[in-house]
């Protein structure tokens, strides 16, 4: 893969911009910004796929992604992604889990890295992964992000609960 000829789009969301590189061999990078980064012209499509899928996410309609990715990443930190997409819209897991997916449990540190250098932030779903006491634990994007994607998943998935607190 080429990251040479990658091309990006940007938009923006309910928590934020988002960027979103890829080209013919696949998707390299989806990320939250702090601005917009503008959209090249003659988008490979996978990327104007990732983008109208990455907005149905958004508002609510699509669950599963179904796009050709191609992040750069070392064997070990690959087989924890696969892992990462396996995890069911608006389920979690913990990074113990992961380890133990693995049969390594001594792997947890490793397997906490691997998830921090996820570079397909949404699609490959590492805002799923909690610590094992339940806590929000880093994000790239932001807790704050992590906290509303997971509620997103959640209100999706049981209904929007009500607090007295919200």
């Amino acid at each position: 893969m080429s990251k040479a000829l990658s091309k990006k789009a940007s938009f923006n969301t309910p928590i934020g911009w988002v960027s979103v590189h890829g080209s013919e061999a696949g998707l390299h990078e989806i990320s939250f910004e702090d601005a917009d980064l503008g959209t090249d012209d003659a988008l490979p499509a996978c990327v104007v796929e990732g983008v109208e899928q990455l907005k149905s996410y958004f508002e609510g309609k699509l669950r599963a992604f179904d796009l050709k990715i191609a992040p750069d990443g070392t064997p070990f930190q690959q087989s924890v992604w696969q892992l990462l997409v396996a995890v069911p819209f608006g389920q979690t897991r913990s990074y113990m889990d992961l380890a133990r997916a693995l049969s390594n449990e001594k792997a947890i540190r490793a397997v906490g890295a691997a998830n921090g250098r996820n570079p397909l932030a949404v699609v490959v779903p590492c805002h799923r992964i909690i610590g094992s006491n339940g806590t929000l634990t880093g994000y790239a994007g932001g807790l704050w992000r992590k906290e509303w994607l997971l509620r997103h998943e959640r209100d999706l998935t049981h209904g929007k609960q009500t607090s007295l607190f919200e």
